[in-house]
Parts: structure tokens; sequence; C-alpha cells
């Protein structure tokens, strides 16, 4: 009979916890904890989580947040060993009395217990269990253990996970912060986080928390004076800490990056600090200069009649030297539009395409003040079969132009002869090269920008001539360390030769005199060396200018998202150059002027911008231009 009985009982036993899970696992147990981004210049930009926790120390923790957590939930809790006996009868009663589950009886052990292995279902089952794994957690953890645990696992309503998270939460406070009437307010909260959130209910979760202060009074915890005088004090929240991501495209672009290798997991849960590239005060310059460009353009937009115009912008700010990503506007509005068209938006950049052709001339021999005829031609079968007549932008021929003019000025004519010399083919590798990822179409029009690209690609395409020819693989963080400080993943510069020093130098000089003689006039408010070239695709669809300081390459583009047009004469020198100004201003003015490197093998002459020809003292033509050693005008 005994042995029956034994085995009805080790039966039941084996039942219950032949699936319960291992106490061992807590070892390497980490709770969910935030993962919080930085820019460069350590402001916080993102935090990152799927439960908002910041775990602590218990004994950064205040006594009295403590005390009242246990006065509310476990008053017995150093007094049992993982289950209260009599806590449980009491609530058996009731629930029998009620015909349902009133009341719980789980004790702090029995709730982290459920909280960190079970489902939260009612049953007598699932008690069993929980109890089960409270007595494991007993005999494994000392008492303060356990409470630490708890306290940082316990959810307090409105996202916030663990103590520090609901003191910053509520009060905008670390922990350590809090007053007595502030922890017995959060140690309230627990037993119905929704009904007791001064955030939902005020009044509610005052009353509450006055029960809580009595509690603790009756239990020796606080005195009565005490317990008055915080059941009068006034709850004063402090700056709730859900705020908006800033740089928002830019946390995104850095969100997918890490998703794909660090895993969600880990980027959500981890407690991982993210240190980017990003200069803050950069962001804060490029967020303000498209959104005044904008508001200006779609003023200009009304005023032509166009109905509901909707100009989008972008732009894109790269360390020269290392590829680091200084700031990123993706559009207006993230919440409107999380679209990213600083990365993702695929759109002809018109002329601003035309220096890669130019510097693919300067690297196979052709010295900036060769001669090349600008005059109306016909292209036979050039586009799919048919003859193609393309025009300049301004229905204008000059002749034989040097090719430094024809580059300023953003004459079509010269810039497709170029390319039918080089051959297409042989360009658009040569953007290859220069970084752009792209598809080019090794075609005439490839001149003029016809093949779509991105922002990011075609700035950092640009940022190889101030490098010396160097190109840069733009990237965003620099360093990863997880919750212990270590460091789990650094950034590095991948660079890799794309022309020579030389060729990057000429270039350089070019685009320096799109700025100084050619369309790209208004950057010269800068006062600074600088340089860049203006794109605009037909019926003013794309604005675009793109440019760079010794140390910093910005590109700006301007669109509307349905490809309708800016309106009548909306050219990147007039829609999208004001914008990198207003920017290149912030960018460069507490930094001291550089001026762009001149390689020993080039040589720094004054030319006739007209005939390309070596310039008298007295020319008023006159143009300071780079030439390959060998290769200057002699006369």
């Amino acid at each position: 009979m005994l042995g029956a009985l034994f085995g009805i009982i080790a039966g039941i036993f084996l039942a219950i916890t032949h699936d319960l899970p291992q106490i061992q696992a807590l070892e390497t147990f980490s709770p969910s904890a935030v993962t919080r981004i930085y820019s460069a210049d350590k402001e916080l930009i993102a935090e990152l989580y799927l439960e908002k926790r910041d775990p602590v120390l218990l004994k950064a923790i205040p006594h009295y947040l403590k005390t009242a957590l246990i006065a509310t939930e476990d008053n017995n809790f150093y007094k049992h060993s993982g289950v209260d006996l009599k806590g449980i009868l009491r609530a058996i009663i009731k629930d029998i009395l009620a015909r349902k589950f009133v009341e719980g009886a789980s004790t702090i052990t029995q709730q982290l217990a459920k909280t960190l292995f079970l489902t939260p279902e009612k049953s007598i089952m699932r008690k069993i269990k929980e109890a089960f794994l409270s007595f494991q957690l007993e005999r494994r953890y000392t008492k303060d253990e356990i409470l630490e645990l708890y306290l940082n696992q316990i959810y307090f309503g409105s996202g916030a996970y663990g103590v520090e998270s609901a003191a910053q939460t509520f009060f905008g406070k670390p922990v350590t912060d809090l007053s007595l009437a502030e922890c017995a307010l959060i140690a309230a909260m627990p037993k119905a986080p929704s009904r007791y959130s001064p955030l939902i209910n005020k009044d509610l979760a005052v009353k509450r928390r006055n029960i809580v202060l009595k509690q603790m009074a009756n239990s020796g915890m606080i005195t009565e004076t005490a317990c008055n005088e915080s059941v009068r004090e006034t709850i004063i929240f402090g700056k709730q800490n859900k705020k908006p991501a800033k740089a928002p495209y830019f946390v995104e672009y850095i969100k997918k990056l890490l998703e794909e290798t660090l895993g969600s997991s880990r980027l959500y849960k981890g407690g991982l600090t993210v240190y980017t590239t990003l200069s803050f005060q950069l962001q804060k310059a490029a967020e303000h200069a498209v959104e005044n460009g904008l508001y200006a353009l779609e003023t200009r937009m009304k005023k032509q009649g166009i109905i509901d115009p909707c100009p989008q912008g972008a732009l894109i700010a790269l360390n020269v030297q290392s590829g680091g990503i200084l700031a990123m506007v993706g559009g207006r509005d993230f919440d409107k539009s999380p679209f990213n068209r600083a990365v993702s938006a695929r759109r002809q950049p018109g002329s601003a395409f035309k220096p890669v052709v130019y510097a693919h001339a300067i690297e196979r021999g052709f010295p900036q003040n060769r001669m090349i005829l600008d005059a109306p031609v016909v292209f036979k079968g050039a586009k799919n079969g048919k003859d193609w007549q393309p025009e300049n932008f301004s229905g204008k021929y000059k002749g034989e132009i040097t090719l430094r003019k024809a580059l300023a000025q953003s004459v079509n004519i010269p810039a497709i002869r170029l390319l039918e010399m080089l051959g297409p083919s042989s360009v658009a590798q040569f953007g290859y090269n220069l970084g752009i990822k792209s598809s080019l179409a090794p075609n005439l029009s490839l001149a003029l920008g016809t093949s779509e690209t991105t922002l990011i690609d075609l700035t950092s395409a640009y940022a190889v001539f101030p490098n010396m020819g160097k190109s840069i693989k733009p990237f965003g963080v620099m360093e990863i360390l997880d919750r212990e400080g270590r460091i789990i993943m650094q950034g590095k510069p991948e660079q890799k030769i794309a022309m020579s020093r030389a060729g990057a130098a000429i270039i350089t000089n070019m685009l320096c005199g799109v700025v100084r003689e050619g369309t790209g006039k208004k950057a010269r408010a800068l006062k600074r060396p600088v340089a860049g070239k203006t794109g605009t695709t037909n019926n003013y669809r794309d604005a675009l200018f793109i440019g760079f300081s010794p140390s910093v390459a910005a590109g700006v583009w301007v669109g509307q998202d349905n490809f309708t047009t800016l309106g009548k004469r909306e050219t990147g020198a007039k829609a999208a150059l004001p914008i990198w100004i207003e920017f290149m201003k912030k960018a460069l003015e507490n930094s001291r002027c550089q001026y762009f490197d001149i390689p020993d093998d080039v040589v720094q002459v004054r030319i006739d911008a007209l005939t390309g020809r070596l310039a008298p003292d007295d020319s008023r033509q006159a143009v300071s231009a780079i030439f390959k050693k060998g290769t200057e005008p002699k006369k």
C-alpha cells in the first residue's frame, strides 16, 4: 500500500518537474537591457529596446524602495524559503469563496520564477511548478541576490522594466536619487501597472502610494512622521525619457546595419553602447539647412502655380579621409516618410556626373587646357539605334573651349564628345572604381548623368578627389561595447587607390574652377577653398550639388518623390547649392582654413581661361591651373 502511494507521489512529482527549466541557466542570465547609440561627440541619439530596462546593483537602489516593495509584495520575504504557506492558505480561502482566482499569494521569489521561467497562465499546475522553482532559487541564491534580480526584472508599466527604468520614466532621474514618496509610488505599481501608473491615473496612483507608505509605517520600516511628510509630498514628474530619435534617418541606417551583423536579439536586448561617426552639431546643421532650403523652394513652387508641391531633400556628409558619415538627412520628415533618400533613392545625377568623365580624361592624359569643340552634333545610332542630337542647357554653343571651362560652365556637348573619345564602358568602369555601386549604362548619354545612382555613392566618389585619389567606403559605426564595456566591434576606414594623386589634384583644381568661374559661384561666399559641381535633370526633376573642402565631402539632392518638376529654372545652383552652402558654413566655421594638397609631380601655372595658353601678367581671364609635370603649357 505504501509502495503504491509512493509510486503515485513519485509519478506526480515527475509529471510536474520533468519539463521544469534549469535554475542553473541563471548563472549566465543577463536581463534584457537598453542599447544606446551615441554620436561621435557623445550625444545620445537613440535608445533601442524591446523592454526598457537598465540593470543596477542592489547597493545602488535606495533602502526605502527595497523596503517599500517588500512591504507591498512580500512582507515575509526574509523569513520564508521561497513560498509563504500562510499566504497561500489565505489566498486559497479567498479563491474558494469567490469561486475564481482572486489573490495570487506569490512571494517575490515566486514572482521572479514566473517572470523568468514560466507563462503567465493561471492554473494549479503552474502554481505548483512556480513553488518548485522558488525552492530551487532559494537554495541556490541569497535573498539579496534574488531581490536584485527581481528589482531589475519586474514591470512597472509605461514600457519600464526594472527600478532604474521606472525612476527615469516617471521622474526623469536615476533610482539613487528617489525620495521616500517617489519610492513608495514606484513600489505601488507592480500590483497593477496600468491601473496605478501616475501617467494614466495620477489620483489613483497617489492613493495607492499613500497606502504603501502606511503599510511601511505599520511594519516599522519608516516613522509616522516620515509617512505623514511623504503623504503630503506633491508628485513632480521629471522630463520623460521617451524621446524621439535624433538623426532618425541615420539611426535607422545604423539599426539595419547592426541587425544584419549582430542580430535583432543582441541589438535590442544586449545593453550595447554604440559610438557612431556622426557629428551631432553637423547633423543639426544639416537638418536646418535642408528644411530652410526646402521651405524656400516650396514657396517658389507655389508662386509658379504648382499645386500641392511636396519637395523632398537629402544631404550626406562624409569625412574625406576616413569615410565616416558626419551627417545624414534622408528626407524632410521621418515620421511622415522614413524612406532614406540619401542612401536608398536612385535618381539621375545630371551634370553632377560630369566630373567622373573629366577625371577619367585627366587620368588618360588629357590636360585641363585641352581644347574641345562645342558645336551642334548628331551622334549616329547613339540612342537605341537612332540618331541623337543633344543640346546644351543654354541652347548656345561656344566653339573651341578648354576642358576646364567646359566643366566649369557645365556645357553638355564637350562632355559627350569627351566620353565618346574615352569609351562609355571605360568611363563606367572608372565610376565603379571611384565607389559608385549602381549600374552605369555604357552609352553616350552617361556623360549627362542619365544613369541613376544614390547620393551617398556619388558623394563618396567625389571624396576621392580631395583624398588624393584614394576611394573611401562610407561607414557609420566607430565602436560597439557590450554591457560590461568590452569592445565587440570597431569600424575601420577602408581605402583603395582609385586614381593617381596627380589626377585627383587636377580634377580638384578643375572643380574649384566650377566655384570660382562657373555654375557654383554662390559657394564663393564661404571664402574657403571648396570645390564641387551642380547637377540638374530634364524638366527640373532633380537638383544636386556635390562638393567638398579638404576635409568634408557633402552631397545635396532636391526633388519630388513622384518625379514631377520642381519648377522653371530650379537648377542645382538654385535649389540645391544654397542648402550645401548653409551646411558647409557650419562645417567649416570652427576649423582652420585648409588648402587642397598638391603632390610633387604636378605644377601650378596661370593660364588664359579662353585659350588655355599661359596667361600674360595683365590678363583678366587668368586662372590658376594644375598640370602633370611636362604637360603644362610653355607659351
